[in-house]
């Protein structure tokens, strides 16, 4: 009983760490790989470091993407789920 005491308060701050900061980032990252999957050709989308452009083919891991100055090819993780969502409501 005496070891259970000692051990308690480190089992709350787990608890603690797992509901607020691992649970919702794996619901994240479950999120973030539906959209990935999600994306069509044509969907108008955001890159995490602010490139805008459309979709315009896609691959397993990649996608191309038309932009104002060409074509880039780039990894569907680099595709922001947040900017793009914005995007769209506009």
């Amino acid at each position: 009983m005496e070891q259970l005491q000692q051990f308690a308060p480190y089992l709350l701050i787990f608890a603690v760490l797992y509901f607020f900061m691992i649970m919702p980032a794996q619901k994240r990252a479950k999120n973030e790989k539906a959209f990935e999957s999600s994306l069509k050709v044509g969907d108008k989308i955001i890159t995490k470091s602010g490139l805008h452009g459309k979709v315009s083919e896609l691959a397993d891991t990649t996608v191309i993407i038309e932009t104002m100055s060409g074509k880039l090819k780039m990894e569907r993780s680099a595709i922001s789920m947040e900017m793009s969502a914005a995007l769209l409501k506009k």
